[in-house]
Order: C-alpha cells, then structure tokens, then sequence
C-alpha cells in the first residue's frame, strides 16, 4: 500500500504515538546506525512505521526532512544490512517532505539482531533485548510449559486421588458430581487433562494449580513457593524457612493466612486509643502473591517464587523478568501464562487485567505507607512492600517514588495529581507545601511526570501527568 498525504494527516490526528508508530524530526538527516537499530526493534516487536520529518512532541506537526535523498540506495542498504526488506515511501506535503519506513513483523519464533544485540524500544530508549523476553519468542510456537504433562496414562481414580477436585469445584462455586464421569468431564472441559488411550494425561497447569502434593508430580515439586521469616531486617538470622505443597489455588487462601500470620504487629493510635495493627494490610500481601504466581517463567528450572518477611518490610519474588517496564506496571498489563491467569481469575484468586498493582498502590495510599518498589534482577522481579514510614523519615528516594505512582494511579483513575493530592497522599498539612512541591519538580526532573498542557499556568493550580502520558 501506498502512503500519501490522507494517511499522514490521520496520522497526526491521533492523540499519542501508538507501538506501530514512531516519530522522529530528523530535519536535515537521520543516522543510518539508529535507523537500522529502530526497524529491527519495530520488526521484534509486531512490525510498524518509523515516520521522519514530524515532530515526537504533541502537539504533533510537520517539520520535513532532507534525509535520505535516495530512497531506492536506502532501501537497498538496508536489505543488505539487516537481510530483511523494508518498504519506504516519499510523502511530498504541503507543509515538507515526510518519509515513511514501513518494517514488517519478525517471524514467529524468531528475533532480528544488529550489531550482535536483539534491539527493542523502551520509552525513548533503544535497549537490547532482555534473556526472558529472547526466551518467550524463541519458545513461540512450542508447547509451553503449563501444557506439557505432569504425569500420563493415569486411571480416572489416579486423577481424583492427586489432584484436589473437591477445592477445585468449590473454587469455581459449582456443585460437586455425583460421579466419578462428572469430576473427570469438567476437568477435561477446563484442558487440564486429556484422555488418552490408556488413560488420562495430567498437564502441568493442573498439577501447579490443584495438586494435593506437589511431591507427587516430579515435574512441578520445585515450583512451591518458599515463605522465609527474618530476624529484624537484614537476612543474617533465620526464624523459620517453609516451603509450601499444595497446588497454588487449592492452597492460596491458606498461604495468604500463614504470610499474615508472620507478620510483625505494630502499635498504632486511633481514637486515643493503642491498637495492635499488622505491618502490612492483608489485601497487599494478596494481590502480590498472587501477582508473583501468575507471572512467573515457568521456564526457568532449579527456583520458584518465594516471600521474605523483615522486621520491617515484605519481599515477593518470582522468577523471570517481566514483559512491561516496571514503571508501567500500574497502566499496562501483559501475562507470559495466560490460560493460568484466565483460570486463578475465575477461581476468585486475582482480579481483573492489569488491577491487581493498581490495588497495591492505592492500599499504600490509603494506609499512607511508603510507595512499594518494584525491582529486576537476574531472570527474577521483586516487589518490595514497606511498613508504616512516617514522611520526614521518607528519604528523597522514597518520596519520588511515591509521588510518581501516585501521579500514574490518578491518570489511570482519570484524575490528575496535584501538589494538594499528593500532601493528602502522604498525609501532611499544607504547612509541607514546599517540601511537597521539591517532590514533584525532583520527579519532573527526573522524566518520570509532566505538566499537564491543559491545565492553567499557575504554580498554584499546576496539575501533572505521567511522562507517558
């Protein structure tokens, strides 16, 4: 298909650049180094339009571009270059020259590189891509690991002896069969096995999920998640070191309760009153747990999620890295395993998409604790919930974080932060609202918030928004 001028001017109109569309200025050229980086990272990531000659910045107009004079040369250097074709047309309008790079997706189950790195984009930043995100694309197209069997060639009573069907039936509010046909029917229904012409076949979802025993299935028994309790705040002294055995859903509510119960208590005063208060509400520690066992790369062998309680914060591990930047994790959702979230979603376990961290937030807020970090390391994610903090004992870190997850729940919210919502965030007077309005331009500085351009010019009454917004 041919670009012309009816395309472009559609393209403007739209409110925000989108992952099929990247624009860039380019006035008088563009490197030819970053243009072959931007169409591998437009091809790993579904294919797209790289767009010289129009401003990045909204509101969006047309600048032109002297770049590129020879489009046939270009198109050629690139197919030499990368091995692939990219398409490019000239757009002559009104208002200067556009080019438009039209780059196809990559293959399924393979990932473009240049220069010896697998390049995507993150923000305004080209990075190469991680290990976990290579793995999932590599893995397109294969059985994955939830769908390979646990066990096979089992007897119909095998299946109800190893797997929790009684949990199973009341986790999803239907009444129990009165036959053994019954049980097996719905199980099939749900894919968690198949009949096969010995017997029955277990996947590994099932057993992850429903087993009585992890111990019974070799496959999923180093999957249990680990619940560690420390002495004051740093690991050097042990408490207690558990390691579950139920499947996650027949033993979710129960693991809940055993976090809780290990929780330090605080004493807090309401009313006049001393009250005896856990370090962390109860619908946090939830939503993470959950979170860590939906979005865990089952891939990775030889470890599986586990929680560290301190003294005076929790730590939610689970293996693999996530597929959306932390700082993303309020607005945007995207599950590696999700016929296993589909499922713990209708067993009540978690919410819907993308709201459980939206919970988390909003609890910090409410209960006014430290905004929780969300933290990569290697092939794991982290979720770090803190105690009770008052603000002046917040450092400046900690308060840039708060202010920026608060400024992205209000967006998501449909509100907007601004320097009174954020004193109310962390529960101060406006006698704070210089130390406050020190937050906020710290994280402007720093790329994580903006102005809002629709909002008045006045210090006073400044609202901001995301930087991605």
């Amino acid at each position: 298909m041919t670009i012309g001028i009816e395309q472009i001017e559609f393209w403007l109109s739209l409110p925000k650049e989108t992952n099929i569309l990247e624009f860039k200025e380019a006035k008088n050229q563009f490197d030819s180094t970053k243009l072959y980086k931007y169409c591998v990272a437009i091809a790993n990531e579904g294919g797209g339009h790289l767009i010289l000659g129009i401003t990045d910045k909204l509101p969006r107009t047309i600048c032109g571009t002297s770049a590129f004079q020879d489009t046939n040369e270009t198109v050629g250097k690139i197919f030499n270059v990368l091995g692939f074709r990219v398409d490019l047309d000239e757009v002559i309008h009104p208002d200067g020259r556009i080019i438009v790079f039209t780059i196809p997706s990559r293959p399924r189950g393979t990932a473009y590189q240049y220069q010896g790195a697998y390049w995507m984009r993150s923000g305004e930043q080209l990075v190469a891509m991680s290990e976990d995100r290579l793995r999932t694309i590599f893995n397109e197209g294969q059985p994955i690991w939830l769908e390979h069997l646990a066990c096979s060639d089992v007897s119909a009573q095998d299946v109800i002896d190893s797997l929790d069907t009684q949990s199973y039936f009341e986790l999803l509010n239907l009444p129990y069969p009165t036959n053994q046909t019954g049980v097996i029917s719905r199980l099939m229904s749900d894919s968690l096995i198949k009949k096969n012409g010995l017997g029955y076949d277990i996947s590994n979802m099932a057993a992850v999920l429903l087993a009585k025993s992890l111990k019974r299935f070799e496959t999923v028994k180093r999957k249990a998640i680990r619940v560690i309790f420390y002495d004051g705040e740093s690991k050097l002294k042990t408490i207690s070191d558990l390691t579950g055995d139920k499947g996650y859903a027949v033993g979710f509510s129960g693991l809940v309760s055993y976090v809780m119960s290990q929780l330090p208590q605080n004493e807090i005063i309401e009313n006049a009153l001393r009250k005896e208060t856990k370090l962390l509400p109860e619908i946090v520690i939830r939503e993470l747990l959950a979170n860590a066992l939906i979005h865990q790369d089952f891939q990775i062998s030889g470890t599986s999620p586990f929680v560290e309680i301190y003294s005076n914060r929790v730590e939610i591990t689970n293996p693999g890295l996530p597929l959306v930047p932390v700082d993303r994790f309020i607005d945007s959702y995207q599950s590696r395993n999700e016929s296993l979230a589909d499922l713990m979603r209708r067993f009540g376990i978690c919410e819907e998409k993308s709201s459980g961290i939206d919970r988390v937030v909003e609890a910090a807020e409410v209960m006014q604790l430290p905004a929780p970090d969300f933290l990569t390391g290697h092939i794991r994610t982290t979720a770090v919930i803190y105690g009770p903090k008052a603000y002046k004992a917040m450092d400046g870190t900690d308060r840039v974080r708060a202010c920026y997850q608060h400024c992205a729940l209000q967006y998501v919210l449909r509100k907007q932060m601004t320097n009174q919502s954020l004193r109310e965030r962390f529960g101060i007077s406006s006698a704070s609202s210089n130390s406050v309005s020190q937050t906020i331009n710290n994280c402007v500085e720093q790329g994580l918030i903006k102005l809002d351009p629709s909002a008045p010019e006045s210090k006073r009454y400044a609202r901001y928004i995301p930087s991605w917004a």
